[in-house]
């Protein structure tokens, strides 16, 4: 299959050569269009690969059919609408690692020039002057470094800084004591105590509702008169207008400002006239390397999103732990394919609508909890709503959307740590379906030993002689190949099930036609399915694997009908593509 990926934005060659470069990628290079051109286009593209100058916009993403996936070559996604895109289940990559180094290294630039005075050096040399008493200026060394956000770049920052003979502390509410320690930084408990204890804060947080005017007048003034602000994260995470009143009123000695709520920044701007303040045009990533490294790393993930289904890197995806994208993704299939069956078997008992879905795991997979979520949801969705992109991304909110109420019990305790139980309720029905590995391991109350391959039937029976007999000859009338059958009772003589896991491929003539119907047949009556004078109602759910059910469910219709009180059919996989 061959992907098309539109790159924009001046990309770095390198990165684009590391697309051109794989044969399954057509890539079309090109400049910054305006957004109408770009609207016209974007429908014929399953990538878009661009820089902070392309707004990926609603609109341009609702106009995309075919798009899967949105790198940005850069850390910011403030230009992409990353509600739409995960509704849309457009996966959304960045490249924070990338220009660490270059933010990190301006700060101290930018930051040395202020303490030695280098703008007003340089212009006075060039004026003919020699001030040199009058640029006495100041040493880094054993000044108080406040940092908000220690993410990669605040921790870059950091560790400069203790170069520098500074003393270092940091606020993040979201950072664990173990980096603090790890990066021999004091952690403090409140944004309010680290500007009151700090002669330079830096700014390093990404902008949300929260960072939102995270440091404004008041803040700012809790700062002292020879302290010094930077802000090189995003606009507006500082006030803007707060901080050119502190300024001209002397409440700041300086500030720095690489990031404006409004860029490019207007010519006659308050800030362009704000004394003390060092001004730079958004260059925070703008070395060589930081965007080679950026378009690369981009390029890179946005390759394997298309042709492995490697999302770790995809920003609207549920979090993943570094590095356990591979090693999770047979829990994910074996939760997606467990919540596929549950659905089928409440179909055939008349619960349809699915509005509760609650999953359960051991300590192995306790770190992806909400992952696991969004692939129970998919397997609860596929085959019962029309959405070409419906995956992990978009799972839980178009489940959400639906009415379905999702939910995590831990069972951290379980005596198995790579336990999974996925449980679905219907109305006033509840079925749970677990496993462990890659394998079923128990069906409602029934435990059973099984791995869903191609096609699986459920069959639940009266505990009667002669049903696994008269069940294995139907499926052979019918060219069915059983790999694996698993029978289990509950009492002698009582309730029974059938897991029953069908190994050969379906006849070319069914497949690739109508995916994800599900569908009922019931016949007058309960038959006698055990050959005997008792009555054995019986009960089939045909859950496929890949490709087209239909074809081969009316293969099944015509030897069970005559036996069996319903059938349903139901997707539980796919080709696996992003979970």
């Amino acid at each position: 299959m061959t992907y098309r990926v539109l790159v924009t934005d001046d990309i770095d060659p390198e990165g684009m050569a590391l697309l051109a470069a794989e044969p399954a990628l057509t890539v079309d290079a090109l400049p910054t269009m305006p957004a109408n051109v770009l609207l016209e286009k974007i429908g014929d593209y399953d990538a878009i690969v661009g820089r902070s100058a392309t707004r990926i916009s609603p609109e341009l993403l609702r106009a995309a059919k075919k798009l899967k996936v949105v790198g940005r070559a850069g850390v910011g996604v403030d230009n992409v609408a990353m509600d739409v895109a995960t509704e849309l289940g457009v996966a959304v990559i960045n490249a924070p690692a990338g220009n660490t180094v270059a933010v990190a290294e301006l700060f101290f630039g930018v930051v040395l020039g202020i303490l030695r005075r280098l703008d007003r050096a340089g212009s006075s040399m060039r004026e003919g002057k020699w001030d040199r008493s009058a640029l006495l200026g100041g040493e880094l060394k054993g000044r108080a470094l406040g940092i908000v956000g220690l993410g990669r770049i605040g921790g870059e920052v950091a560790t400069r800084a203790h170069a520098f003979g500074m003393t270092v502390r940091a606020y993040d509410p979201y950072i664990p004591r173990t980096r603090f320690e790890t990066l021999r930084v004091e952690q403090v408990t409140s944004l309010e105590s680290l500007l009151e204890l700090s002669e330079i804060v830096t700014v390093h947080t990404p902008l949300t509702e929260e960072t939102q005017r995270l440091i404004g007048r008041r803040e700012i003034s809790l700062l002292g008169p020879q302290a010094i602000l930077v802000n090189m994260a995003r606009g507006g995470i500082v006030d803007e207008d707060a901080l050119a009143d502190a300024l001209e009123n002397g409440q700041l000695m300086a500030a720095a400002v690489d990031a404006y709520t409004k860029e490019p920044l207007p010519a006659d701007h308050r800030l362009r006239r704000t004394p003390n303040l060092f001004l730079t045009p958004h260059i925070g990533a703008s070395t060589a390397e930081a965007q080679r490294n950026v378009a690369v790393d981009t390029c890179a993930a946005v390759r394997d999103a298309l042709i492995k289904g490697e999302l770790a890197r995809s920003l609207n995806i549920a979090e993943i732990e570094t590095g356990r994208w591979k090693e999770i993704q047979p829990a994910l299939r074996l939760t997606r394919r467990a919540a596929a069956v549950a659905r089928g078997i409440l179909a055939s008992q008349g619960a349809r609508a699915v509005s509760r879905v609650d999953v359960r795991c051991g300590s192995d997979f306790s770190g992806v909890r909400d992952a696991l979520i969004a692939a129970a949801a998919v397997g609860v969705l596929e085959g019962v709503m029309e959405n070409e992109r419906l995956n992990l991304i978009n799972a839980r909110t178009a489940a959400e959307a639906r009415g379905i109420e999702l939910s995590f019990t831990d069972a951290a305790t379980s005596t198995d740590p790579g336990l999974i139980e996925v449980r679905l309720g219907g109305g006033m029905q509840e079925l749970a379906v677990a496993g462990v590995g890659s394998r079923l391991t128990r069906i409602g109350a029934f435990h059973v030993d099984v791995q869903p391959r191609e096609t699986m039937l459920i069959l639940t029976n009266n505990d009667v002689p002669g049903v696994i007999g008269h069940v294995g000859t139907l499926l052979g009338e019918a060219g069915v190949n059983i790999a694996e059958y698993h029978q289990a009772r509950l009492d002698r003589g009582g309730q029974a099930l059938a897991a029953v896991s069908e190994g050969s491929r379906r006849p070319r003539c069914v497949r690739g036609g109508c995916i994800g119907t599900a569908h009922e047949s019931r016949i007058r009556g309960a038959t006698d399915v055990g050959g005997g004078s008792r009555r054995a109602p019986c009960r089939i759910v045909c859950v496929k694997a890949t490709g087209d059910a239909r074809g081969r469910t009316d293969q099944y219709h015509r030897g069970f009908d005559r036996r069996c009180r319903s059938t349903a059919v139901i997707e539980i996989d796919e080709p696996d593509r992003g979970g």
